[in-house]
This record gives C-alpha cells, sequence and structure tokens, in this order.
C-alpha cells in the first residue's frame, strides 16, 4: 500500500506545474506537435521542452515520430482525467469566490 502512495506522490510532484498541467490537458485532446503546443500554450518553445521531458521522465508522456517532428501523447488517459478534474475544481472555486 505504501509503494502506491510513493507512486502517487511522484505522479503529484510531476504535475507540480502549472504548465505541465496546461501539457497534460492539452495533451488529452491527443497528440501534439512541440510547435503545435507552443503556439497554443504561448510559451517559448525551450520552456515548453523542458517540461516535456519532465513528463516525459516521469512515464506521462512519450514521443512518437511523425516524419521529421516529434509527437506527444499521454501514456495513461487516467493521469488526463486527474488533471482535468483538478482544473475543474479550480474553476468552481473562483466561481464561488473561494481561493
Amino acid at each position: 500500500m505504501v509503494d502506491a502512495y510513493d507512486e502517487a506522490g511522484e505522479l503529484f510532484r510531476a504535475l507540480a506545474s502549472p504548465v505541465r498541467i496546461a501539457l497534460v490537458t492539452e495533451l488529452a485532446d491527443g497528440e501534439r506537435c512541440v510547435h503545435e503546443l507552443v503556439e497554443k500554450l504561448n510559451l517559448p518553445q525551450p520552456l515548453i521542452s523542458q517540461h516535456l521531458r519532465v513528463l516525459r521522465g516521469a512515464d506521462l508522456v512519450e514521443g512518437v515520430r511523425r516524419g521529421r517532428e516529434v509527437a506527444y501523447q499521454l501514456t495513461d488517459e487516467h493521469v488526463a482525467h486527474i488533471v482535468l478534474d483538478a482544473v475543474r475544481h479550480a474553476q468552481e472555486g473562483q466561481h464561488h469566490g473561494h481561493r
């Protein structure tokens, strides 16, 4: 049981960044190339690549070669559910005046 808690802690550490949460949210809709993520999130490419490396290191995303580009996708849709639920929860708190 402790191992599961340790792994859950590692998962939350890997997600403990607004940029990584945004990346997982984008990848929940399907695979994306870095340039698509840069365009969608309006963030610099080196920053996107750095955060993708963290997510890849935590086995949350994987890269799939698409011609000359690499498309990233989630390795487990459960991660998308966790992130999307957390974002919805935060949005509900904003609507109710809680912070």
